[in-house]
């Protein structure tokens, strides 16, 4: 029977005309396109939708925390406590004093005057400090060398306080330890002073010159971009207020200096009627 049925109808497909043909056609191409607007339709509700309960929910909890807060004031206030006051038994006094640090180093950095040259200096040399990056494994392996402890030692421990069991050179007479003389050479090399005359004598490692090389191109940068020179000063008088107002300016000198080049003369001589 399914057989049947399709040889009906490819021979009824094949006695159709040109014209009906385009009018199925046509048929399908509207069904094509209804059922993309509707696809379309319920994509954006689905997306309004999911949009609208993310900040429901950000809504609901905003809403949640405040209840929270209202409660716990109340409650304080009912049995005669202070609030602040309860609210700081959560912090641990580590917290308190991270807390109270990076409140001054904010105000501190919030005087974005000009004072003097040794206040600009020490204030970008503060802003560089934050973008490094101390290599721990250097200074342990260094460390290691001057107190004589085994190789890794720190490293592995990840602190940079030697522990007891570490020591590798000992007395057991109880008598005072003698360093060797790669410690001593360690030991100056380590500790300088100004009597030292050790100079010169550091090689750095590759990350540590392409770190230095990207914080000068991120300088040359930021200074590239900070500058308030005009890139077109020379072109004449500035008669723009931004970088937009004077591609519009431009525009418009295109069209009409030709008409308006006698009139602004006249007025800058003084001549206008």
């Amino acid at each position: 029977m399914a057989s049947d049925s399709g040889e009906e109808k490819t021979a009824e497909e094949g006695t159709m005309t040109m014209d009906e043909r385009k009018a199925k056609m046509e048929q399908l191409r509207a069904k094509m396109r209804s059922t993309t607007k509707a696809n379309r339709a319920s994509l954006i509700e689905e997306s309004a939708k999911a949009k609208m309960t993310a900040r429901e929910n950000a809504r609901l909890e905003r809403q949640r925390k405040l209840a929270e807060v209202l409660r716990m004031q109340t409650e304080a206030e009912d049995r005669g406590e202070d609030v602040e006051r309860q609210k700081n038994w959560e912090w641990t006094i580590e917290e308190n004093d991270n807390w109270e640090k990076k409140k001054a180093r904010k105000a501190r950095r919030a005087d974005y005057e000009f004072h003097d040259d040794v206040h600009a200096a020490r204030r970008r040399y503060k802003k560089d400090l934050d973008l490094i990056k101390p290599d721990l494994a250097t200074y342990n392996r260094q460390k290691e060398a001057v107190l004589g402890l085994a190789p890794g030692s720190l490293s592995k421990s990840g602190s940079s306080t030697p522990s007891s069991s570490a020591l590798t050179t000992f007395d057991p007479s109880g008598g005072q330890v003698v360093p060797s003389s790669e410690q001593r050479m360690a030991a100056e090399s380590f500790y300088r002073d100004a009597n030292t005359l050790l100079y010169a004598d550091n090689k750095p490692t590759e990350d540590a010159i392409d770190r230095v090389v990207s914080k000068i191109n991120r300088d040359i940068d930021k200074k590239g971009k900070f500058s308030r020179k005009r890139l077109n000063e020379d072109e004449g008088d500035i008669t723009y207020i931004n970088e937009r107002n004077r591609v519009f300016n431009k525009k418009i000198a295109r069209y009409y200096d030709k008409y308006t080049s006698e009139i602004r003369a006249s007025f800058e001589r003084g001549t206008a009627l």
